[in-house]
Formats: structure tokens, sequence, C-alpha cells
């Protein structure tokens, strides 16, 4: 069956938008099946002065690839602000969106309200804050599933959506005045600005689950797209630290409504050492001078909103676990070209929690704030990665260390990626 699944291995970040776009030209669909606006996937391409850059955050990774069609999936939560605005940067680039671009009918849209509870509650936890992005993605998920949330459907009914954000107004306003003595929102102002953005979208809205079970009954090809990584997965990753969605390959199936039957390869992308934004444990961060040389070598800064990301070394006690829960077919190993110069690289191949080995990733939070990593230090390799064009061209180290993931994982390697432009990018075997 043609259903690829392209899902971050760590905590996000993993480059998971530049693998995408060079995996869109094999493919007729790439859909987006989860997350929203938080997500910042960054596209490079070009040389000299037609060199460009882009990051997306709602249009799934494939736009910059003509005549792949793109999806957006009921399982995303949809900032109608940011996504139009997107669309327009988009469009300003050259690239033609209309026609390519297809929004669920049944998304969850984040509403103005869901934004400023989110600041709120952050400011509220203080010391004990998430720390999301502010964009309004957790409030979303939570009136989606206390079955209260706004979908783009419901914008086609001028009166039926002004009744709805009525009833969810006197809920929110009371909760911001009297919880956060923050100030009211007029829903009035709100029904006349949605009611726009509804003209403004309709272009795009159509039933998405129902047109890819038609592009997979034509035998065409589609590459599903997470957001974030799986070690957030509000199910199976380091709750309460996590996202709202489930970045995990079962997202696929329900942010999309295609059937597990469809999906034949799983790629996990996995950056070559760790990294972590935001708050909660991470076992291997390195808060010396050497995660300060990733950080900066790696210009490990959230796409989205600038904060500087933890650094640490590769924990392949995680990896095992995000690649069991996702049963993953093949790794694309990213920022390889960011470990050359380091003499000595560390490798987490068990932890120590309570005196006594062991190779399980904790589930309790508890647990994996105490856990002491165990490493085994590989030699580093020196060279400018970047030109690397065959496996044959990386320091025999490099590939050393490649093959000690691929083995402890017992994953095979398909892609490897020693820089941020599509060229610098090795293919190993067919994802």
């Amino acid at each position: 069956m043609p259903v690829t699944i392209v899902i971050g291995s760590q905590w996000g970040d993993e480059g998971k938008g530049k693998v995408v776009d060079l995996l869109a030209p094999e493919v007729d669909v790439v859909a987006r099946y989860q997350g929203g606006a938080n997500a910042g996937h960054t596209i490079a391409w070009g040389e000299g002065e037609d060199a460009r850059q882009f990051v997306l955050h709602l249009i799934p990774s494939g736009i910059f690839n003509p005549g792949v069609q793109c999806v957006i999936g009921n399982g995303v939560v949809i900032d109608p602000v940011a996504l139009m605005e997107e669309v327009r940067q988009v469009e300003a680039l050259g690239v033609s969106v209309e026609g390519r671009l297809w929004i669920s009918h049944t998304a969850h849209l984040i509403m103005p309200y869901h934004k400023r509870l989110d600041t709120a509650r952050e400011r509220w936890r203080d010391v004990d804050a998430i720390g999301t992005t502010g964009r309004g993605i957790g409030p979303a998920y939570v009136d989606k599933y206390a079955r209260s949330g706004i979908r783009v459907v419901d914008l086609l009914d001028r009166d039926a959506l002004r009744a709805k954000l009525v009833t969810a107004l006197d809920e929110k306003n009371q909760i911001l005045q009297s919880i956060y003595r923050d100030e009211p929102i007029d829903v009035e102002q709100m029904v006349e600005e949605y009611v726009d953005f509804d003209r403004r979208i309709d272009p795009f809205v159509t039933d998405t689950a129902a047109y890819l079970h038609r592009a997979l009954a034509e035998g065409k090809r589609v590459l599903a797209e997470g957001a974030q990584g799986a070690l957030l997965d509000v199910d199976h990753g380091t709750y309460p630290f996590v996202t709202s969605s489930n970045p995990t390959a079962g997202g696929c199936c329900t942010g999309l409504g295609v059937p597990p039957t469809a999906v034949d390869r799983v790629i996990g992308v996995v950056k070559a050492y760790s990294t972590r934004v935001g708050n909660g444990p991470f076992p291997t961060e390195l808060t010396d001078a050497t995660g300060e040389l990733l950080r900066g070598v790696g210009q490990e800064y959230g796409a989205t909103t600038g904060r500087p990301r933890r650094c640490g070394w590769l924990d392949l006690v995680a990896l095992r676990y995000s690649a069991a829960i996702n049963g993953f077919t093949s790794q694309a190993v990213t920022k390889l070209d960011v470990l050359s110069g380091i003499p000595e690289l560390k490798v987490c191949t068990r932890y120590r929690l309570h005196g006594k080995e062991t190779d399980r990733f904790p589930a309790d939070l508890g647990e994996l704030e105490h856990v002491e990593p165990i490493y085994e230090s590989l030699p580093g390799f020196e060279g400018d990665l970047s030109l690397a064009r065959s496996m044959e061209d990386l320091p025999v180290n490099a590939r050393d260390y490649l093959a000690f993931m691929a083995d402890f994982l017992k994953v095979p390697i398909g892609m490897v990626s020693t820089g941020p432009k599509r060229q610098q990018t090795l293919r190993v075997s067919d994802l």
C-alpha cells in the first residue's frame, strides 16, 4: 500500500521538513496529520543568488515541489490567521497554492480565546509551566475533545457559528476574567472576522478523507507528515511535558482518515544528537561548553519561536523506544555535520535508575527525571561533511557512528543529511 509516514523520532526539530521536501517528488500527495502552527518545518533550496529558505507552519512540506498535492487533515488544528498569511507568503515566492492545497472540512479551528487562554495558563503555572508556544494549540484540542470546538465546516452557517461562539465565549470570558484577571473577548467582532475567513479559505476546503481514499484507490502515493516528535506524543511522550496530539504513527490514521492497512513505510527522522525545546526531562542534556557548541554550530533555535534549544548527546534508549512504538522501517539521520570536529562522541545506550542499570525508557516522569545516562564513547571525525555526495565521501569514523546507530536500533539508515540544502543529502537506500 502506498502510504509512507515521516515522523520525528525525538522531541521534534529533527529536520522532518527537509526529508519530506526531498521525498515529495516521488509521491503524489503530501498530507499533514496533526499539530498546529506551533510546528516549524524549514525548507532550503537553490544556490548562490537563487538560494532560498522558508519556514512552513501549517502548509505541508511538499508545497515547493510542483505537481504535488498538499492536504491539511482533520487532525490538525488550524489558525486561519496564520494559515492565510502563510498562503500569501508562499504565493509571493511564485509558488502556486490554489488547486494544490486542500483543507479538511472537519479540522478544528484555533480561536482568539484559545491563544489568550494558552498564554494566561502558562503565566498562572509560573515555575511549573509546560513551555508551550502560546499559539493556542492545547486549548483548541481541549475544546475538540470536550466536544465544544469550532470546525471549518461551522464557518459555512453564520447564524450557527454565532450561536456556537456565544456559548463558547460565555464560558471562556468567565475563565479569562474570574481566574486570570484578563479582558473579555467581543463575540460580534469575532463572528465578522471568521465569516471573512470562510470566504478566503473556501476554495481550499474539501472532504480530505474522501480525497485521500480516492487517491489511494487510484494507486497514488501519499506521504504523511507529522509535526513535533514521538517523545512529545500526548499518550506516549514525556507527559505532561508533551504536545496535545499524537505525532506517532497511530496519529496518521486518525488525523487523515486513512486505514492502517494502507501504511507500508514509516521513516523515523533522527537528529545525530539530541535537542529539546521547552521544559521537561532530558536525560542526556549538556549544560557545558559542548552543549553550547552543538547549539551554536547546529543553529539550534526554534523555527517558530526562536527559543534556544537544549542540546545533548544522542540518546539511543529513547530512540529505541520511539522506534518500537512507531514501527520504523528506516531512519533518516540529520545534522551529522554538526558533530564534525568533536574529538570524542558519547552515545547513551543504557540508564542507571535507583542504582540499577536498565535499557527501558520510563513512562513515569519522576523516574525519567532521575535516570543517569550510561554512555559509550566513539571516536570523533573531522572535515566539511556538507561537501560529501556519497557515503564513501564521509570520514570512516562518521560512517562507524551511523553504523553504531543502525545496529543498536536494528533499523536501517536510508538517508543522511549533512547540511540544510537539498543537495546536502546522501541517499543510502530506497526509503
